[in-house]
């Protein structure tokens, strides 16, 4: 049984939106983020990167607290506003490809603990502590984590209700995607989507396992500070996007590595063979059309890589996955690559329209070979995450990219 509730969210007027909200921090260059802190006296950034107000170099605990007064600062200028009323927040985003729509909402924590909130990656734990700490200290969150849940007729019918009406946000962001907003404050509505959400044994995280794991450390921290305890505050929850499992677009990273090991060219190719029908496209651009295939690219050739499925075993979920097959048959008995998530000799990038990032990167001389893979499915994730274990890092790329303080959750 999920808990899925509504909350009274704290964000921008509607004449203010589209100046407010940002995407991700870390998705701007140093350029843009000058830019936009230098043009736009409105932009959340200003709030995420309060050093700039200064021209100082802060510490890790003088970032936060700043972080906390400029947010604060923005409440009090009216900026920001809390809603009256708890709600639900549908909010759609359409790009010139795909369109996605879903709803905003608080999930428990006690969820995640009780793996009601299902989990497909390992966190590192220090992230997990600085999260927390940054968290407790703004007593905000400003970008939900994304979740997927099965398809299901009766939200479906709310959410296209809603689409029938105003929309209370509708703007196009600087990067050409339009956002939409609508509360669901209807008692009836918030009612059915409750309900069905708590019919639900299991809903997955797609993106955000580091803010899932803060926000239950949070949880635990806050809970064993508070003698009168209720598990009502609002600290027991996250706030979460959930979209339907049909909506999710899921594409793979590429892999490039520096070098082959101490191999020559032929000798790499003759280990390969161990494991797959290998065939020399030269320059025709490969892309694998289904999984257990990959593309290849090294000393100026693309290569199809076909798995000879007699010489590997799958013995469990995990091992289906294109990304642990690549580790387990080429990345680490071949290249010598252990350490997936720290080799300065292993980089990854999003394949998102960058299949020629494979003969760029190495032409370029930066690395020696470079690998495709077909994206994962939403099948295996849940079959990796039902069977409690973890995929390698950069096993997905997915979609949608949620904007920051679109809504904020306070705790």
């Amino acid at each position: 049984m999920a808990t899925v509730k509504p909350f009274r969210a704290v964000r921008a007027q509607r004449d203010k939106i589209v100046l407010v909200s940002s995407r991700s921090y870390e998705s701007y260059s140093d350029a843009e983020l000058s830019s936009q802190l230098a043009f736009n006296p409105l932009s959340f950034l200003h709030i995420i990167s309060p050093s700039y107000k200064f021209q100082h170099e802060a510490t890790t605990e003088e970032r936060f607290t700043m972080i906390r007064n400029r947010y604060l600062e923005f409440k009090e200028e009216n900026i920001l506003i809390t809603d009256e009323k708890p709600a639900y927040y549908i909010y759609k985003k359409v790009t010139n490809i795909h369109s996605f729509i879903g709803i905003i909402a608080a999930t428990a924590s006690e969820d995640y603990q009780k793996n009601i909130i299902k989990k497909h990656e390992e966190t590192i734990h220090s992230r997990e502590v600085l999260f927390e700490k940054y968290l407790k200290t703004v007593g905000f969150n400003a970008e939900p984590i994304l979740l997927t849940y099965p398809d299901n007729e009766l939200i479906d019918s709310v959410l296209k209700k809603h689409q029938t009406q105003r929309a209370e946000y509708e703007f196009t962001s600087r990067n050409l995607k339009t956002h939409y907003l609508w509360l669901v404050t209807d008692a009836d509505d918030i009612d059915l989507i409750a309900s069905e959400f708590k019919k639900m044994d299991a809903i997955y995280i797609a993106d955000g396992h580091h803010r899932s794991a803060s926000s239950y450390l949070l949880t635990q921290d806050l809970k064993a500070a508070n003698k009168n305890h209720t598990g009502t505050e609002a600290y027991n929850f996250s706030m979460s996007y959930l979209i339907p499992e049909s909506n999710l677009k899921i594409a793979s990273f590429n892999r490039f590595i520096k070098d082959l090991n101490r191999l020559s060219k032929g000798a790499f190719l003759v280990k390969l063979d161990k494991w797959f029908r290998i065939e020399n496209l030269g320059r025709q651009l490969y892309k694998p059309s289904k999984k257990h295939h990959f593309s290849m690219y090294l000393d100026g050739d693309f290569y199809s890589l076909y798995l000879r499925k007699t010489a590997y075993q799958f013995d469990n979920p995990l091992s289906d996955l294109d990304a642990q097959l690549l580790y387990d048959t080429v990345l680490n008995p071949i290249l010598g690559i252990t350490d997936l998530r720290n080799s300065d000799r292993l980089k990854y990038k999003p394949a998102i329209n960058a299949e020629i990032d494979l003969k760029t990167e190495v032409d370029s001389g930066k690395f020696k070979v470079s690998f495709g893979l077909f994206p994962a499915t939403v099948t295996q994730i849940k079959a990796i995450a039902d069977a409690n274990l973890k995929m390698p890092p950069k096993s997905t790329y997915i979609e949608p990219k949620m904007l920051s303080a679109l809504t904020l959750y306070e705790f």
